[in-house]
């Protein structure tokens, strides 16, 4: 399938609603949705905004298809990549790929050390587009955030 042509926009709370139904969707395709995702995505802005982190949408005409947040960890200027979703008739179109490189983009202008993120193994093709966007494998932690993670990545800048 082609690329389609998007435009990717920051978080306004009119976007809300979007965030929290693409993630809930996603997670409920692939997983199931723990308790801290509720919480999460159903409060973003106290949650990722308030707490210095971002959070992008993928628009394709004036409908929002994807999304992706940038969390301010406690890893001074590393952010975690998270809460990735594109809606179910928009993928297969690279825009999570488009997603993935405005992070790197943005993170890169403002100066950050690196990102990290959360996943897992089943997930054959987003481990793919990690590793091929230069996402390397790092311990995972015993006390992950996330009961369904079982590998966490990282992409340095210096």
């Amino acid at each position: 399938m082609n690329p389609k042509h998007i435009d990717i926009v920051a978080f306004e709370n009119t976007y809300a609603k979007d965030f929290y139904n693409l993630n809930i969707e996603w997670l409920k395709t692939f997983f199931y949705v723990e308790p801290f995702d509720e919480e999460v995505l159903s409060k973003p802005e106290i949650y990722i905004i308030n707490k210095g982190g971002f959070i992008f949408f993928a628009k394709l005409d004036d409908a929002v298809v994807g999304t992706v947040a940038l969390m301010h960890i406690k890893t001074e200027r590393v952010f975690e990549l998270t809460k990735m979703a594109v809606s179910p008739k928009h993928r297969g179109y690279k825009i999570g790929q488009q997603l993935m490189q405005h992070c790197i983009d943005f993170a890169k202008s403002n100066h950050f050390k690196g990102l990290m993120l959360y996943s897992n193994t089943k997930l054959e093709n987003a481990i793919y587009i990690y590793k091929k966007y230069g996402f390397l494998e790092v311990p995972l932690e015993p006390n992950s955030p996330y009961v369904r993670s079982d590998i966490k990545m990282e992409l340095r800048f210096n």
